[in-house]
């Protein structure tokens, strides 16, 4: 677990002593990935308060692929702990996040654009301007796909409303 996940407790209250499919019902778990973050403006995993699960966030600009991040070379930043690859990603990502941190803090752009925040799976993204977004499933990013300037235009104009859902 890394030092952030140890500092912040991060189970919500109402969720403690929930079984498996009380948290499959209110959508909270992912193909096999702990709780998500729903509280947080950045995707974080609730077991090791890692950023999008861990995954490398500059990887899929340099390597076009989801790739999981190394523990060793780990990086704070907006309350999360990003992990990465290789030095140099870290190094790029210590420089500007903004440019490679995933658009809507990793939450699906499609669920986002209907006014809902759905986290989104490391293994379902797409660079669009050169900007990263994760998707909750393959259907979502198809759906993206379809029509992405409209549909990420949405997501835009839906964030605000949407992000204040999202508070402490």
């Amino acid at each position: 677990m890394t030092t952030l996940g140890r500092q912040r407790p991060r189970l919500l209250p109402f969720l403690t002593g929930l079984g498996a499919c009380a948290v499959l019902a209110a959508g909270l778990w992912q193909a096999g990935h702990a709780l998500a973050a729903t509280t947080e403006l950045i995707v974080v995993d609730r077991n090791s308060g890692l950023a999008i699960y861990g995954f490398d966030p500059v990887a899929y600009f340099t390597d076009s692929k989801a790739k999981t991040g190394n523990e060793d070379l780990e990086f704070n930043y907006a309350g999360a702990a990003w992990r990465f690859s290789n030095e140099g990603n870290r190094t790029a990502f210590e420089k500007d996040p903004d440019v490679y941190m995933p658009q809507f803090g990793g939450y699906d752009p499609v669920a986002v654009s209907e006014g809902v925040a759905r986290p989104g799976h490391p293994e379902f993204f797409a660079i669009h301007k050169q900007r990263l977004f994760l998707f909750y499933s393959a259907e979502a990013r198809q759906a993206f796909e379809a029509d992405p300037d409209g549909k990420a235009m949405r997501a835009d104009a839906n964030w605000p409303a949407v992000s204040k859902t999202l508070g402490p």
